[in-house]
């Protein structure tokens, strides 16, 4: 397994970030109940889609990145590509097709904090999202490639994640990935041997709290972590929400503990911390120093309604530890 950055700190190469995936619009209910059976109150539409915050935080941190994708000719696509395009993300791969709408997610919270979700994704452009002669063209920049395990919805994505993947560790570029999947997932055979893949090629493995045990015979966290670390996997950060985060490798264990926020809107905080992690690491950061930007980053995210209006900039981080209190 390659190493993510030179001795003494400095990057290997300037970097580029990219990463496939589903683009949608997120339209929340203003109040909380049990999913959309009556008229309501709507907010929205937010710019969203797991790898879509993922990027956009990336280009937030300064470093280059572009998405592979799809949209709809119509506003709801235009309002996301102008927004990531504004933010810096490289948007030359995002397909406009005619005949399909942009992805769609209606969300509403429940009175204990948990969600119910509409999806328009399996049917929509994002769908259809191929690796063109534009999609090419950037991979062929990128140094680093992120997989979403919540992009492997069908199997023309996995198809499109696995040969992406494969050609950016062929030109010497490292690979993170984040499941962010539901345990039903794992009940489809295909759908589990590509998040299984997925898992053997990666450098940096970005689970949150039991997706660790998803992927291994253990029965503890320990026990997981040490059989993932021997595949070749070269550091765990293990997302824990309200008990913070911890990143392992085969040199020990890094803890950090949660910043105190008040939650208003959780969808996208692990977008966020993953992509803080990883443009971190990748600029030569430490572990542990990886670790209290990420862990600020999606701490930060929760503050703000909108799945992707709590990206984060490094001077909005430093101001928000600083105001916080630095975990140690």
């Amino acid at each position: 397994m390659m190493s993510l950055s030179k001795a003494g700190g400095a990057p290997e190469a300037p970097c580029c970030v990219v990463t496939i995936g589903e683009i949608v619009v997120e339209i929340m209910a203003e109040t909380p109940g049990t999913g959309f059976m009556e008229p309501l109150a709507l907010k929205g539409p937010f710019p969203s889609g797991a790898p879509a915050i993922f990027i956009d935080q990336v280009a937030q941190l300064g470093m280059r990145c572009g998405l592979i994708s799809a949209v709809g000719r119509d506003d709801f696509g235009t309002l996301n590509v102008t927004r990531l395009a504004r933010d810096g993300v490289d948007v030359s791969a995002i397909q406009q097709i005619d005949s399909y709408a942009t992805g769609s997610a209606f969300v509403r919270y429940r009175p204990d904090g948990s969600r119910d979700f509409v999806y328009n994704i399996r049917e929509a452009a994002c769908a259809r999202t191929t690796l063109n002669d534009a999609a090419r063209s950037l991979l062929g920049k990128a140094t680093h490639f992120h997989v979403m395990g919540s992009s492997l919805f069908s199997f023309r994505i996995i198809d499109a994640v696995t040969t992406a993947l494969r050609e950016v560790k062929a030109q010497g570029g490292t690979v993170s990935f984040d499941p962010n999947i539901r345990k039903e997932m794992l009940d489809i055979p295909e759908m589990r041997a590509a998040l299984e893949l997925m898992l053997q090629e990666c450098d940096i493995f970005l689970p949150s709290g039991p997706e660790l045990l998803l992927f291994s015979e253990a029965d503890t966290e320990e026990d997981a972590i040490r059989e993932i670390l021997a595949l070749g996997v070269s550091e765990i950060v293990l997302k824990k929400g309200q008990d913070g985060a911890c990143a392992f490798s085969n040199e020990g264990s890094f803890p950090m503990p949660p910043f105190p926020v008040t939650e208003r809107d959780p969808t996208g905080a692990g977008d966020c911390f993953g992509a803080t992690y990883v443009t971190c690491r990748l600029s030569g950061r430490s572990v542990e120093e990886s670790l209290r930007y990420a862990s600020a980053s999606g701490a930060r995210a929760v503050t703000v309604q909108g799945p992707m209006e709590g990206v984060s900039t490094f001077a909005e981080l430093d101001r928000f530890i600083a105001q916080s209190g630095n975990p140690a």
